[in-house]
């Protein structure tokens, strides 16, 4: 569990604005979710359709509403390819959320539905993200997390971490005589 307490609302999404001299983007146009403040975690379903929609799309836009319900859910990207195969990764602040979208009783009978009519196999996997920053051509600045202060953390983390390598290193050579 995370020991965030209350998780922050998304971030409001901008609209989506053309780069000088590139073609008009539409407000429809797709966007990946933002970066956040690490740590949150990330729900990744992959999946191999059946042929057909079976009333797929109708739920899917269902569970994509419902979901923005949940406490501490961050937001989602998804793309299917020509054969069925698709992925959606969702985010959330915590595993709380995470629990909370899958013990949701409707999305719970969707899944149910999903197994017997809409998927071929699936697979799910749960990751927790440590590190995350966005770009958007023409924008001033990285967007998402404070990018500044997470490069800096980063900056210092390795150096640490090269401080510490390089004193096993001279230990070693010290106590062996190896070189390094």
């Amino acid at each position: 569990m995370s020991d965030h307490g209350i998780a922050p609302d998304p971030a409001p999404v901008p609209a989506p604005v053309a780069a000088p001299g590139s073609p008009p983007v539409s407000a429809s146009t797709p966007a990946p979710v933002p970066a956040h403040q690490p740590p949150y975690y990330a729900v990744v379903f992959t999946s191999l359709r059946t042929a057909g929609d079976n009333g797929y799309g109708e739920t899917a836009d269902r569970m994509g509403e419902l979901v923005k319900e949940i406490p501490g859910f961050l937001g989602e990207d998804s793309a299917r390819v020509p054969g069925g195969l698709g992925i959606t990764v969702a985010y959330f602040r915590d595993l709380a959320g995470i629990e909370a979208w899958r013990a949701h009783a409707e999305h719970r009978a969707a899944k149910e539905y999903g197994r017997e009519h809409w998927y071929e196999r699936y697979s799910l996997h749960i990751a927790k993200v440590e590190y995350s920053r966005g770009f958007e051509r023409g924008a001033d600045a990285e967007a998402g997390t404070e990018a500044g202060a997470v490069t800096g953390a980063r900056v210092e983390a390795a150096a640490e971490t090269g401080a510490r390598v390089e004193a096993v290193a001279e230990k070693a050579v010290a106590e062996t005589g190896a070189q390094v």
